[in-house]
């Protein structure tokens, strides 16, 4: 187990400045994702650890060694690509076989090698198959297999789902975790899908579009608590609103919207505090809130709005819902009772409910 360090490094092709003065610590053994919008430099990531790339200026160093200069193929990372780069004429054998042919190995050993890592990702039974005789999902394990029978230190993967049907995705996501948490090699994944990411990652880094790293953390961390309205709105859905500062208590900050009234916060971040002139970002996620065409009580905040859509998804229904000032707001409800469900219609008065812990406060 290796981890991968980009310090200080620079990037552009032509006049483009894809990364400039970029640092980055990917932690030995873990399984990291890599989350941003298209353009914003993810695969050119990728691109130079593998060494396909090179750096204008910085430097990269797996674990302590510093591989800024050393050629591709004497590096111990392999990619999976998104389009599984297979050869259509060989066998699942042949192909998984072929990084150990190309290194002079012995047929033997290459043998029982081949087999081994066909066993860990269930393709035994296929090793004799072309690659046109299987589905998409044993396609991509091939892929896997190919990449894992030189055992590197780093496996990176380039968007590696993005070709496979919904259900499929969601069985492979489950599978390449699995992976990883028996052969603990770092993991490197790249992907613009949210779902993926959060799915995947002990650990994950969202990158805005000028290719810098707005946050790192848990999956959990990033989704809970982001520090900055890029994360809160590029990592699932959110509500924003902003009003003035009126007071501070202990954990909690009290502010005034505009023609909605008076609203609670709990501070989220260590020693974080709002100053009197300051307008506050609120960020709440959709799930967060309650619905309701009933009052409530119990509950730190409280707003009426309007239904103006209803968007029903099966495990869930999304209602948009616009307050007195003419904002938006965004309602994640399951559907978890049927028959016994409050049901809310189109131009239905509501009532919007959440806790003041619930609110995140958010860097402008």
């Amino acid at each position: 187990m290796r981890s991968i360090q980009f310090k200080g490094v620079s990037k552009k092709f032509g006049d483009e400045q894809v990364l400039k003065d970029f640092s980055l610590n990917v932690p030995a053994g873990k399984f990291f994702a890599l989350l941003g919008p298209s353009g914003c430099g993810k695969t050119t990531l990728l691109r130079l650890i593998a060494g396909f790339d090179h750096v204008d200026s910085g430097k990269i160093y797996l674990g302590d060694q510093d591989i800024t200069e050393v050629p591709s193929n004497r590096r111990s990372v392999n990619t999976v690509f998104q389009n599984y780069a297979l050869f259509p004429h060989m066998t699942v054998f042949d192909n998984v076989a072929y990084p150990l042919s190309i290194r002079g190995i012995d047929k033997d050993v290459s043998l029982q090698k081949v087999m081994k890592i066909l066993r860990s990702v269930r393709l035994r039974a296929h090793a004799h198959k072309y690659i046109d005789q299987l589905s998409g999902g044993q396609q991509q394990r091939v892929a896997l297999a190919r990449a894992m029978i030189n055992e590197p230190d780093v496996l990176l993967f380039d968007e590696p789902l993005a070709a496979l049907d919904v259900h499929l995705r969601e069985k492979m996501l489950v599978e390449l975790i699995d992976l990883q948490d028996k052969l603990k090699t770092t993991f490197i994944y790249v992907t613009h899908d949210q779902s993926e990411a959060l799915t995947v990652a002990d650990q994950m880094a969202i990158m805005n579009y000028k290719g810098e790293i707005e946050q790192m953390g848990t999956p959990e961390e990033i989704y809970e608590f982001p520090k900055t309205s890029f994360v809160a709105q590029f990592v699932g859905a959110s509500n924003f609103i902003s009003g003035d500062f009126v007071s501070q208590e202990a954990q909690t900050v009290v502010i005034d919207v505009p023609l909605l009234g008076s609203f609670q916060a709990q501070v989220t971040k260590k020693g974080q505090i709002v100053k009197r002139d300051d307008i506050v970002l609120m960020s709440v996620r959709p799930e967060k809130i309650c619905i309701s065409k009933q009052s409530l009580v119990g509950f730190s905040n409280h707003v009426e709005g309007i239904v103006e859509s209803i968007v029903y998804n099966g495990r869930s229904t999304l209602y948009h819902v616009r307050l007195k000032n003419d904002l938006m707001i965004q309602v994640f409800e399951q559907n978890e009772e049927h028959f016994t469900q409050e049901v809310i219609e189109y131009d239905d008065h509501v009532h919007l409910y959440w806790q003041k812990n619930n609110v995140v406060l958010l860097d402008r």
